[in-house]
């Protein structure tokens, strides 16, 4: 039932009624993961092939950034997100997150260093997710910091590994929470170490693919694939766990159930989940001024349908989904709400674009 009410959500919403238009900033980027908004109007744009190059406010792309680290390039590895420190203005610090390692042993790494004209100086490797894996999926590494000034990070449960999910004293398919050096924060739920890791801050995630703060109530919004189908849009709270692989709406690749369950009691129920999957990857809040009646309004980048979808939340619950953006016809890897008041998308593809949707 609650299947066809999103699916009715969907069919009948009308496309957004606010004018806009989309602008291609930059292209041919080598399929693009994340952008991150630097303070002169720039942009830095990670790309999965192991690149994080400049972007200037006239569309201008640079040659690569020099002293960042070689990445486990294969699959789904390669180079993930890119965020600034909070004080960014006065340290020039930037954190990267991406796959670490080799073929027999790889994971989600993050490290840290100072943005210079062309190259990150004084590089280091604050975080690296235990235990590694030999499978070139499902690395997670989608970064947010938060307001108290602790990063969180996602990590995917390896595809092969699932059950560690429900692991808590393994980082695999979780939330971490650090300090920006790489500590573990004394209020973290487990960081005593006695009842799981001291770095985990939720658990029983599949592949998170989004992460973003609503800064008008310190939620904190996250979204992850499923198998076939079991797509979930999940509100994250400390020590919560959110069912992977013990429950699930999604079924396995074989056909075959994942879990009996649905829900379960100590389980977080998802906001919303999509089956079909439509793949979700970049998920943004809206906080700009540039579209009103977007304001606190979700945007899910979807890989298959190749669209985005408009979330509107109400008191903590979904109250309405919609299709937008579907002319531009190409998989959404992410979604930014940039400084500026505009939404930004990246297009993923080996000629992919930096868009930026403005009011027309």
């Amino acid at each position: 039932m609650r299947v066809l009410l999103v699916i009715m959500a969907i069919f009948f919403a009308t496309m957004t009624n606010a004018d806009y238009k989309v602008e291609t900033v930059a292209e041919n980027l080598n399929f693009p993961w994340s952008v991150a908004f630097l303070p002169d109007g720039s942009y830095l744009v990670a790309l999965r092939v192991g690149e994080v190059r400049r972007v200037s406010p006239d569309g201008d792309v640079s040659e690569p950034l020099t002293g960042l680290p070689a990445s486990f390039v294969e699959s789904q590895g390669g180079y993930f997100d890119v965020v600034l420190d909070p004080e960014f203005e006065t340290n020039q610090i930037v954190y990267l997150s991406f796959a670490y390692g080799s073929a027999e042993s790889n994971g989600t790494r993050i490290v840290r260093g100072e943005l210079a004209e062309t190259s990150i100086k004084n590089l280091q490797t604050i975080f690296t997710v235990h235990p590694l894996k030999d499978t070139p999926v499902h690395y997670g590494g989608k970064m947010l910091f938060l307001d108290d000034g602790t990063l969180l990070m996602t990590t995917g449960d390896g595809f092969e590994y699932r059950e560690a999910a429900q692991d808590t004293f393994s980082q695999l398919g979780k939330i971490i929470r650090i300090n920006g050096d790489g500590s573990v924060p004394v209020d973290n739920p487990f960081s005593d170490g006695g009842k799981g890791d001291p770095k985990v801050w939720s658990y029983g995630h599949r592949n998170p693919q989004g992460l973003a703060l609503d800064q008008s109530t310190g939620k904190v919004y996250m979204h992850e694939h499923g198998p076939q189908g079991g797509d979930e849009l999940n509100s994250i709270r400390p020590a919560k766990n959110y069912g992977w692989p013990a429950v699930s709406y999604g079924i396995n690749y074989s056909g075959a159930l994942v879990s009996p369950l649905t829900s379960a009691p100590g389980v977080q129920d998802p906001l919303t989940f999509w089956v079909p999957s439509i793949a979700p990857s970049g998920l943004a809040i809206y906080e700009g001024t540039a579209f009103p009646d977007w304001q606190g309004d979700l945007f899910v980048g979807a890989l298959l349908d190749q669209e985005v979808r408009r979330i509107g939340i109400e008191s903590g619950k979904v109250v309405s989904e919609e299709v937008v953006f579907s002319e531009i016809g190409e998989r959404i890897r992410d979604v930014r709400s940039g400084p500026d008041g505009y939404l930004y998308i990246l297009t993923d593809s080996v000629a992919g674009k930096l868009l930026r949707i403005v009011p027309d």
